[in-house]
């Protein structure tokens, strides 16, 4: 076969692509159906995730589009069949309401119970979303913002209006009521059982296929850690506020500059290590940090499309990534710079952790260098809070592997955050979920934290003797008095025991 005969194979075999109705209309025909997205996803064999990014604009290719265009294609049949009108006029005023008009009122309801934990602000004249710019009935955390996803998703949308101040004679403690009354069964439906069932289930279930073999079952579990971990954060998402959008615009800052290159974010990893120990023979302890990404997961993400400024003020209500010129670092001898070894000198882009890190240390709590000067940032509306409960699932999960001795809950568990978060980027291995802002985010989260367990130990008397990475602590002295020792996510374990140092002949150790 010549190339030009293989080149007419492979175009015979693209077939026309199906034809999809609109973002809007997709969501629509799914809501007036009644499914949810958990039923659509598992029809056609994908996320909910996935399902959530094409009601929100991405269109899927090959052959699972030919089959999200029949479920559509049906449903509209069916439910066109279903409303159409007999005899009495008014119902046939009803089915020609616009679909729009249902998506709406879905919106109302969905918009009417916010996700726990953000203080929400009803205003009485709308204000631009900041994460969409269309209007926006309230305000969460100080910004005005959609609780519906979906109206933020569809420029479409018939927009809500501001609810309107109490009437005389309708008591406003009575929506207080309600809203408590709504309390305690949202809190109940979001319980972690679900999401802990997931991986109990996918563990006994691989150790039954593998007849008990632990090594074989957990390496089936290890090469399914990343589609499970998607699979965990859909569930533990479940009527949250936002969706988890796969593939939001990045400016070209995110963007690896060759194939096999990085891109232009500055992680600040540490990698350092004290140049002249104190006098004498040490012994030294290298400590390993438990669960360094699975801490780091509690970290602020942006969750709309990021906004680029210049010569704005600092927001802490808003995260992402920002060009800094850092501060000259005067305390090499006994602590790593916190913006890592960096030989290049001049403006760097950092991301959200280190920048909140840098403004720490310079405040006159620490005073421990100057303020790092900010040129140019993109960033959203964030919270601390989308990444919770998948994390507090994960855990929950660790802590009981440990204390029961279970080895494969353990390592699977291990494997997800791990390669959930090295997966964030682009990856051929995690195609739902491509945010290189919240890779680099979560990571520099990590090195952060160790960070500032460095410092804990400097200002506890022990000399700190080195840092690397996202766990690896080296101190002289008593550290159990500074350090809870164990093998949760707040402790700490032994990972070596050295001597260093010179005695008294001179000789070094």
């Amino acid at each position: 076969m010549s190339d030009f005969d293989a080149i007419d194979s492979l175009l015979a075999s693209v077939g026309p692509q199906a034809d999809l109705p609109d973002p809007a209309a997709r969501r629509a025909l799914r809501e007036q159906a009644q499914l949810s997205k958990a039923q659509v996803a598992r029809a056609l064999g994908v996320s909910p995730s996935t399902v959530s990014a094409w009601e929100a604009g991405r269109d899927p290719a090959g052959e699972v589009r030919v089959k999200y265009a029949y479920l559509l294609d049906g449903l509209s049949t069916k439910l066109t069949t279903d409303t159409t009108p007999e005899t009495e006029p008014a119902v046939e005023s009803t089915a020609a309401e616009p679909v729009a008009a249902d998506a709406a009122a879905a919106a109302e309801t969905a918009s009417s119970e916010p996700e726990g934990g953000d203080e929400v602000e009803v205003l009485t004249s709308p204000e631009p979303c900041v994460l969409c710019g269309r209007p926006a009935g309230q305000r969460v955390e100080g910004f005005a913002q959609h609780l519906d996803p979906a109206e933020c998703q569809d420029s479409t949308a018939e927009v809500q209006p501001a609810p309107t101040a109490p009437v005389a004679g309708r008591p406003a403690p009575a929506s207080k009521q309600s809203e408590r009354a709504k309390g305690p069964a949202r809190r109940a439906f979001q319980e972690p059982s679900g999401p802990v069932d997931l991986i109990h289930a996918a563990v006994e279930g691989a150790l039954a296929e593998h007849q008990g073999d632990v090594e074989a079952a957990t390496a089936a579990l290890l090469k399914k850690a990343i589609p499970d971990a998607m699979r965990l954060l859909d569930e533990t998402r479940k009527d949250a506020r936002y969706d988890v959008i796969a593939h939001p615009w990045i400016p070209d800052i995110l963007k690896k500059q060759t194939s096999r290159g990085a891109d232009q974010i500055w992680e600040a990893r540490p990698k350092w290590t004290r140049a002249e120990l104190p006098p004498g023979v040490h012994e030294v302890t290298a400590l390993d940090i438990n669960g360094a990404y699975l801490s780091a997961l509690k970290t602020h993400l942006p969750l709309g499309q990021l906004e680029h400024t210049t010569g704005m003020p600092y927001d802490r209500r808003r995260a992402g990534v920002h060009l800094i010129t850092p501060p000259d670092w005067e305390h090499d001898a006994v602590l790593p710079n916190p913006i890592g070894e960096r030989d290049e000198p001049g403006p760097m882009w950092v991301t959200e952790p280190t920048l909140r890190l840098l403004l720490r240390l310079s405040s006159p709590k620490y005073g421990l260098c100057e303020a790092p000067e900010v040129h140019e940032s993109y960033t959203s509306g964030a919270t601390e809070n989308l990444l919770e409960k998948f994390r507090i699932t994960l855990k929950d999960a660790r802590d009981t592997a440990i204390a029961d001795g279970d080895a494969v809950t353990l390592e699977y568990v291990k494997a997800m955050y791990s390669k959930f978060v090295s997966t964030m980027g682009e990856s051929n291995y995690n195609r739902e979920l491509y945010r290189p802002d919240w890779m680099h985010i979560v990571r520099s989260q990590a090195f952060a934290n160790l960070w500032m367990k460095a410092l804990k130990a400097h200002d506890e008397g022990l000399a700190v003797v080195r840092a690397m990475g996202t766990d690896e602590l080296h101190v002289i002295g008593d550290w159990r008095r500074v350090f809870p020792e164990g093998r949760g996510v707040t402790e700490v374990k032994v990972k070596d025991l050295y001597t260093t140092g010179t005695d008294t002949m001179g000789e070094e150790r």
